[in-house]
């Protein structure tokens, strides 16, 4: 295995060389922080994600609700509860407030869930 010398890392650092990551051992890439060059690969977003705000407040629904709005999700089940406020504020926010223009349409499911379309993130 070829061992970097400091002149090669002169030569990185000036653009001029760039290692065989396969040959570079992983010992030199970190002292390096090659790993920070690369950053990793996002995490693939889920299909159809559920958010369940059983046992949250008004305040923790809504950033839960905002947050999953702006994550870049197209579908998700956002299970209420059958009874309480939350499952008579959820309608409310979807169609008057400001989480209204990252909605596309939403439905209930059952008598405690809703299906939601939001809108795609650019």
């Amino acid at each position: 295995m070829k061992q970097l010398t400091d002149s090669d890392i002169e030569k990185m650092s000036a653009g001029e060389f760039t290692p065989d990551f396969k040959s570079v051992n992983r010992s030199v890439r970190a002292q390096l922080c090659l790993g920070h060059l690369i950053p990793p690969a996002p995490a693939p977003l889920p299909k159809c994600p559920r958010l369940d705000l059983h046992q949250y407040t008004e305040q923790q629904a809504w950033d839960a609700i905002m947050s999953l709005a702006a994550s870049g999700v197209r579908d998700a089940v956002i299970i209420t509860g059958a009874s309480g406020i939350l499952h008579r504020l959820f309608p409310v926010w979807a169609t008057e407030s400001v989480l209204a223009p990252y909605i596309v349409s939403w439905s209930p499911i059952n008598n405690g869930s809703f299906a939601v379309k939001f809108k795609k993130q650019s």
